[in-house]
């Protein structure tokens, strides 16, 4: 299983949000953690999200734990991820 860590980049599999991809923020506990699109990037809210609703990414960008959202995307346009973060993923199952 993949390190899960704030600043990860992962895409959403399950819920409204499927498909889009997002940033982990904190650990919450062993199976949730705390998630931005950032929503002026790709619409996806700071959130609460179970990690099997997840799938990592090797992307990462440098932020600090619980960073804010406008620090995430200052992070993402340094790292050059800005236009990845906008694209949607199709996911099969």
């Amino acid at each position: 299983m993949a390190v899960i860590e704030p600043g990860k980049i992962c895409v959403k599999i399950s819920g409204r949000e499927a498909g889009k991809r997002c940033v982990i923020i904190e650990i919450i506990d062993k199976n949730h953690v705390l998630i931005t699109g950032p929503p002026n990037v790709n619409k996806v809210r700071r959130r609460k999200s179970n990690i099997k609703h997840l799938e990592i990414t090797r992307d990462k960008i440098e932020i600090k734990r619980g960073a804010e959202d406008r620090e995430v995307t200052e992070a993402l346009e340094k790292a050059g991820l800005l236009d990845l973060m906008k694209e949607k993923v199709k996911i099969t199952i």
